[in-house]
Parts: C-alpha cells; structure tokens; sequence
C-alpha cells in the first residue's frame, strides 16, 4: 500500500462496481463469507492479460454505468462481459490488454453480451487487506478500495501497484478464441449431485436435468434463483449445514436456488448437490429470462476440468 499511486478516478459510478481478489479463504467457521470474483474465468483472463500472478486484485463491473478517467499512463486489460465498454468514446474490443494514456476516459455501458466485467492492471489495484482479502462483501462491509465493503462511487480513487519497467507486463496480449464466451447461448451447468440428492423423488430428478430452467430477476452475488417445474423433496426439516460454494438449496416453493460467492455460511435447505466453479462462473454471467440447464457431472471430471482450467494461469 505505501508504494501505491493513483491510477483512475470514478466519474460516474456504476450500480455495482466491486475490487475482487481471489477471495477471503478460511474464515467461514467465523461467519464470514469467501467473497471473490462471480465469474472467475473472466476475472482470471483479466489478470493474465496484463502479467499478474493468481490472486491480484481485479475490478468486477456490473450492468456497467461506470466511468473511470485514467490518472497515469497504464496498460489495462478488459475481459468477461461485453458492457458496450468505450475509450473516448471509441469502442473497445475486450478479452485483451492496451495502454491507455492519462486524462482518457474509459466507461462501460449496457450489457451487450454477459452480465460481469473485469477490469486488471499490471501490479493489481491496491485496497488494505481485511482477514487476509480486498475481496469486496458489501453486506458484511469488508474489503474494496476502501476496506470497508463499499461500492465505487463517483469521486473514489483506484490506486495501483507500480510495476517494473521491461517486465512483460506492457506486452500487448489477447485472450485465444477458445477463451471468449458468447454469454447469450443457453448455458449447461455441471453439477455434482450429493448433499440430499437422494431425498428428492424421480419425477423431480427427471425434471432437474431434463428441463430448460429460466434464470430469476432475483439474482445476485449472494445466488440465483432458477424458475421452472416445482421439485419436491422428502426432507421437510433438517439442522443446518455449511454451505459451499455452488450449492443448490431446494426451498419449500421447489425452486432451486444456485448459491454463489457472497452466500449465507449455513443453510437448512436440502440440496441437489453443487455447481462446480466454473458452473458457477458461467451462471454468474447470465441475465434474467436467460435458459440454463444442469447436468449431473462426475466429480474426478470435474476436478480434472478445473485443472486443466488453472494450468493455463500458472
């Protein structure tokens, strides 16, 4: 923090403009959620665009309506949702890193493809650390550029970390085809059944993974409610449990809930199991009306998935 210099200042805030890191890990036996980027894909992607290691903290922009003015000359990369993200004015194409000069403004707008767009520079953005994490919670108050689990608003400051000249991080780089999402397909979600899976009768398993289900207005960072048929579970009343991230909480109504980052640390609703991260990341891009559908994913796949996902960020 005390080597930290300006880097950009909030002109116009956006409804939810967050610094993410990787998340506040081993805390939850105190009550205290992970926090952490929704979409890791595109917070990772990111990150690697500008030479950052796993971890640095990254800004996540939501529906957009956010505009920052450049302090400095930086080299800054964009990638995850396409937010109509503008440079003077100019679109800007994402998924890949450029050097902005000082006084330039740069704003994203209207969701045009996904929901979440991260923003990275060389060295990261600087934030005191809270239980180890920048990782914002805006309902705990922990974390962000303040420390404090405040959203940006107009007037804040985004501190950065300084980078050595001649270190590859002012390379221009570009995220490969393969790594680009077209968030308006229907998206299929892996998840590993468990928890109360067994519970559940089969007319309602059959329906759980046969069914194009309708993402919710009622979504966040904390979850996202799926509409669809009614599932039905034996379980009516059971004893809290700890609740990991990804987990599908089946309420009394039958509509399943998707918990994600910013999620309760113990639920008394049974489960159909859990959606894998990368699941999770693709939900997390998804807008309301938008059809998703599950499907049951072995867990040595999925950890192989999820491996073979970290390798390239190694």
């Amino acid at each position: 923090m005390t080597d930290a210099v300006d880097g950009l200042r909030v002109t116009r805030s956006g409804p939810l403009a967050l610094l993410q890191d990787a998340g506040r890990c081993g805390v939850r036996r105190l009550g205290v959620t992970q926090g952490g980027p929704a979409d890791l894909h595109g917070w990772a992607w990111a990150n690697h665009l500008v030479g950052n290691a796993w971890g640095t903290a990254a800004l996540e922009v939501t529906f957009g309506g956010l505009e920052l003015v450049a302090e400095r000359d930086l080299r800054v990369a964009v990638a995850g949702a396409d937010l109509a993200t503008t440079l003077d004015g100019e679109p800007l194409a994402g998924w890949r890193s450029l050097a902005i000069k000082a006084g330039q403004r740069l704003a994203f707008d209207t969701p045009v493809n996904g929901l979440r767009a991260y923003l990275a520079v060389p060295g990261g953005f600087a934030a005191p650390a809270v239980l180890g994490s920048v990782a914002c919670v805006v309902r705990e108050g922990l974390g962000g550029h303040d420390g404090q689990g405040h959203r940006l608003a107009e007037g804040d400051r985004l501190r950065v970390v300084p980078h050595r000249a001649g270190s590859g991080r002012d390379k221009a780089r570009e995220a490969p085809p393969e790594a680009r999402i077209d968030y308006r397909q229907p998206a299929e979600l892996s998840l590993l059944p468990g928890a109360q899976v067994g519970e559940f009768s089969g007319e309602s398993l059959y329906r759980a993974f046969n069914t194009s289900w309708r993402v919710d207005d009622r979504a966040d960072r904390m979850g996202v409610r799926l509409a669809g048929p009614p599932l039905h579970c034996r379980v009516t009343s059971m004893i809290s449990e700890g609740i990991g991230l990804g987990a599908v909480q089946v309420p009394p109504d039958g509509q399943p809930i998707a918990l994600l980052n910013d999620r309760q640390t113990i639920g008394g609703y049974p489960r159909l199991g859990a959606l894998t991260p990368l699941a999770c990341s693709r939900l997390a891009q998804c807008l309301p009306g938008q059809e998703v559908r599950l499907k049951a994913a072995a867990t040595e796949r999925a950890l192989e998935e999820y491996r073979r996902f970290r390798r390239t960020f190694a």
